[in-house]
């Protein structure tokens, strides 16, 4: 993803809603975790880890787990949330780790952050041979139509629209390993996991405004769009009556081992 100034204002915005973001949001299911971690890693650091939701996962499965997230306000959320972590202020291009320290680097909805020139050679320089760099999207599925709609501020998009909607949202989960030169990493591979999450009707808008384009706007337009959100889920039939709704959900898994 393309770093300038809009993404910087973006990238910093989450500390501003940490602990809904603490509270809502969702971290992978445990079949994705078994994809992306190899198997015996002793050693795990974890980029822009924010308020500790992938962390706290990490921490049942291995045994060292370094935790860097560059925003104080995220951090304190994860420091009070997470016990048995290494917590370190730090950024994805100047990591606070020795060379050849880690068996894996992981990152989960944070690597589209990154300056991949920078963050490449950094990750490669802290991971071990053969060690591996793991990244995962997670959250509402929104290639289902509804969803995709209800994050729209309940637009109904044809399928053309839905395409170029969709479209825009895969160039997050590009990863350009050869941004800062010849690639460190070979065999990058992708796998997706989907699973339903119980949500009820407000916790499902409030998760809208954990997302930074949301925290991002205007108190009056943040306010419409939550509100357009509401009124749409009010005027889906298959949503009568129903307080909880089963919220489609998927983790877009990449994986790829250092030569």
């Amino acid at each position: 993803m393309l770093q300038d100034e809009n993404t910087a204002v973006l990238r910093g915005a989450f500390g501003a809603v940490a602990g809904e973001y603490d509270r809502l949001r969702s971290g992978p299911p445990a079949e994705a975790l078994d994809w992306m971690l190899p198997r015996d890693a002793t050693d795990a650091l974890e980029i822009g880890a924010g308020t500790g939701i992938l962390t706290r996962l990490l921490i049942e499965r291995v045994a060292h787990v370094t935790a860097v997230e560059p925003d104080e306000r995220m951090r304190a959320v994860l420091g009070a949330t997470t016990a048995g972590a290494d917590v370190r202020a730090g950024v994805a291009e100047e990591l606070p780790a020795e060379s050849s320290s880690c068996d894996v680097v992981i990152a989960a909805s944070a690597w589209h952050w990154v300056d991949e020139a920078r963050a490449v050679p950094e990750v490669a320089r802290v991971l071990r041979p053969g060690g591996r760099l793991a990244l995962v999207w997670s959250g509402p599925d929104r290639s289902v139509d509804w969803m995709r709609s209800l994050w729209a501020g309940g637009i109904m998009f044809n399928p053309e629209q839905s395409d170029t909607v969709d479209q825009n949202r895969r160039r997050r989960h590009i990863v350009d390993l050869e941004a800062g030169g010849p690639s460190p990493f070979h065999d990058a591979e992708t796998s997706l996991f989907r699973w339903t999450k119980p949500m009820t009707r407000e916790d499902l808008v409030a998760l809208c405004g954990t997302y930074s384009v949301v925290i991002t706007m205007e108190d009056a337009a943040r306010e419409r769009h939550l509100g357009a959100m509401r009124r749409y889920l009010d005027e889906q039939e298959f949503l009568a009556g129903r307080d909880v709704i089963d919220v489609p959900m998927r983790a877009y898994c990449w994986r790829a081992d250092k030569r």
